[in-house]
This record gives structure tokens, C-alpha cells and sequence, in this order.
């Protein structure tokens, strides 16, 4: 059997997809699977041993270079990538209308939502199976579901297999230490920075250093006034997705906010206390897979204080 799966973006949207590939192999032990994914997060993937095909796509660079020959001639590459092959199944489990485009291209039978279980319901007239799969559920289950019901096996039940593993690395990092996800994709979600300082002074006080990564002239300007308060921080110098991996599978835990890196430290399957200050995390939150555990605290205007969770973050460390 051989599938194509489109989750293109983002970050976090794509690591809450990792789960259908081990389910997938469970029941079809010899699928052979590829996976459409926006460039910028194609690390992720390639981490699964069982991907065989990671397919790159660059919409985001594409709409801000459109009168580009270079895009135009990378689209029509892409386009003849995804054609080549004939496919038992197409799964998109983005559910927008860009990713049925994307799963349009492709020949074999297309599955995804149905119009009542998804954001953009014109995207469902792009399928040839549609499924009715409740938005009341946390996005892992959403797409385990999806797959499961395209591929004609019951929905797992189990605690999620994201079944990656980080490449090594040679950074010299300062231990034991902790990496602190303090950037995110919208102001409202950030954890405010006195409470990082004083989180990290909590840290201090159990032999434990902060490491904070950073991407963007803001994060980095954050990153560096935690860091100058702080005498065990540590800023890393900018890194790629697959380097900081790397970092947090060496880390004894991680603390984050909403973003995508604070997903991808549950699916290395790193113990993690994930801080929410503007959206829910019933329906988003970390998913913590079958080894470690994970925390999710605060929600909508709820903001958790550094000692809950530094509280909390000492329970899954001692666990």
C-alpha cells in the first residue's frame, strides 16, 4: 500500500500529525508512506524512520515571489513530483483549502473531513471520501481519527506513538538544564518575561540551567534580558529545527508556551510543563506520548505563576 499524507504547516500542526504514521504501520506493517510539508518545517518528518518520502512544498515563499520564473519553475516541479507516483490513498489531514488543492494533484482516491468537520468547507468537494470527525477533540485524536477511518481501521485509543528521534548534535551545553520555549507566534501568548527571570532564579536554586533558544530579532532581544538577570542562562546562537531537537532531547525537561517547539518536546518524549495564557488547551495543548508525562497549565486570560510552575515542572523531573 502506498500513501500520501498532506499536513503542510505549522509547526505544532505538524508534529500533532506524527502519531497516524506508527498507527498506520501498525495495521499496515508494508505501507509505504509520503508526506507533503510546507519546506520550513520538513525536518520534522524526516526525524519518522517510517516516512519514506518527505515531499517539500514552498507555498509561503512562493506567494511572496510570484512574478518569479524560479517559482513558477518550482511549481511545476513539485507538481510533477506529487503526479508520478500513483497512490492507494490520499489523506489530508490539514483540512484547508490550500491542502485539498495540493491533494488534488495527486492521483488516487483523496479522503479527509467532511464539510461540518472542518474550517473551510469548500475544501470537502476536493474528496472523493469524507468523514464526519468532531472539532470537540484535542488535534492528535483529530487526525488519528481521520486516518483511521480512511484506512478502514477502529480509532486507537492509545496514548500517541510520534515515533522521532533527534539527530545527535556536538553543542557544548551547560548541565543539567532546562530549555525554556519562550517564543511564540502572537504577543498574547507570551509568558511575561519578569516571570521567566524569576522562574529561571527558581531553577538556579536547584542546580539547574536555563537554555533559551531564539528565532527572530524579538525573541533574541527577550532571550538576552532573561539571560543577562540570570547567572545559569544560557541563549543559543540561532538554530535550525533539526538542532533544536537535538538541544531538547538533551535536556532534563522543557517549559513552553503555545508554540510549536513545546509540541515537539512532548514528542521526543521529554517531560514538559506547557503554559497557556490565551487559548485552550483541551483542544491544543501537548499531548504527551506513552513515555513521559506532560502538563498543561492556564488558559484563556489565565496566566500561571513562575512558582506553579516551577511546582509542577519539579513533579514530572521527579517522576
Amino acid at each position: 500500500m502506498k500513501l500520501l499524507i498532506v499536513k503542510t504547516s505549522s509547526l505544532g500542526d505538524v508534529v500533532h500529525n506524527l502519531p497516524i504514521i506508527n498507527d498506520i504501520n501498525h495495521h499496515y506493517p508494508d505501507a509505504i508512506i509520503d508526506w507533503v510539508v510546507e519546506e520550513s518545517f520538513a525536518e520534522i518528518p524526516r526525524m519518522h524512520t517510517r516516512v519514506n518520502h518527505v515531499i517539500p512544498i514552498a507555498l509561503r515563499r512562493w506567494r511572496k515571489h510570484l512574478l518569479d520564473k524560479s517559482t513558477w519553475r518550482e511549481i511545476r516541479e513539485f507538481k510533477h513530483l506529487i503526479t508520478t507516483s500513483h497512490y492507494d490513498a490520499i489523506i489530508d489531514t490539514q483540512g484547508l483549502l490550500k491542502s485539498a488543492l495540493i491533494s488534488s494533484q495527486a492521483n488516487g482516491i483523496k479522503h479527509g473531513y467532511d464539510r461540518q468537520s472542518i474550517r473551510e468547507p469548500l475544501a470537502s468537494y476536493f474528496y472523493h471520501q469524507k468523514y464526519t470527525v468532531s472539532y470537540q477533540q484535542h488535534a492528535v485524536i483529530r487526525n488519528r481519527t481521520l486516518a483511521a477511518l480512511s484506512l478502514a481501521y477502529t480509532p486507537p485509543e492509545t496514548s500517541p506513538d510520534y515515533g522521532i528521534k533527534a539527530p545527535e548534535n556536538s553543542l557544548e551545553l551547560p548541565r543539567p538544564f532546562i530549555i525554556a520555549l519562550h517564543g511564540t507566534s502572537r504577543d498574547s501568548k507570551l509568558w511575561p518575561t519578569d516571570h521567566w527571570i524569576t522562574f529561571g532564579k527558581l531553577l538556579a536554586g536547584h542546580g539547574l540551567n536555563m537554555v533559551l533558544p531564539w528565532a527572530g530579532k524579538a525573541e533574541l532581544s527577550r532571550a538576552n534580558q532573561i539571560a543577562q538577570a540570570l547567572p545559569n542562562a544560557h541563549v543559543l546562537t540561532k538554530s535550525s529545527i533539526a538542532t533544536l531537537a537535538a538541544v531538547i532531547a538533551q535536556s532534563q525537561a522543557a517549559v513552553g508556551v503555545d508554540t510549536g517547539l513545546s509540541h515537539l518536546a512532548a514528542a521526543l518524549n521529554k517531560p514538559i510543563v506547557a503554559i497557556y495564557t490565551d487559548t485552550n488547551p483541551a483542544l491544543t495543548g501537548v499531548m504527551a506520548g506513552a513515555l513521559t508525562p506532560a502538563i498543561n497549565l492556564g488558559g484563556i486570560n489565565l496566566t500561571p505563576s513562575p512558582h506553579e510552575v516551577f511546582k509542577n515542572l519539579l513533579t514530572l523531573i521527579e517522576y
